[in-house]
C-alpha cells in the first residue's frame, strides 16, 4: 500500500510530515506504514489515509 500512497504525496506535493498532521496521526505512524510493519492498515487508517490524500478507498486497494 506505502507505493500507492508515496505516489499519491509526491503527486500532491506532500510531505509524510503533512500526512501525519493531515491524518491525526504520529509520524511514527506513518514511519510503521513506510518500513511495512503496518501491511493491512485498520479500516479506519485506511479511510484517514484516504481523506488525507483526498482519494478514495479504491484507489489505494493494492489488488497485488
Amino acid at each position: 500500500m506505502w507505493e500507492l500512497v508515496e505516489k499519491i504525496l509526491t503527486e500532491k506535493n506532500i510531505s509524510q510530515y503533512e500526512l501525519a498532521k493531515r491524518m491525526d496521526v504520529s509520524t511514527g505512524t506513518i514511519t510503521e506504514l513506510k518500513m511495512g510493519r503496518i501491511k493491512k492498515p485498520s479500516f479506519e487508517l485506511a479511510c484517514k489515509i484516504a481523506d488525507a490524500l483526498e482519494v478514495s478507498l479504491d484507489e489505494l486497494r493494492d489488488d497485488n
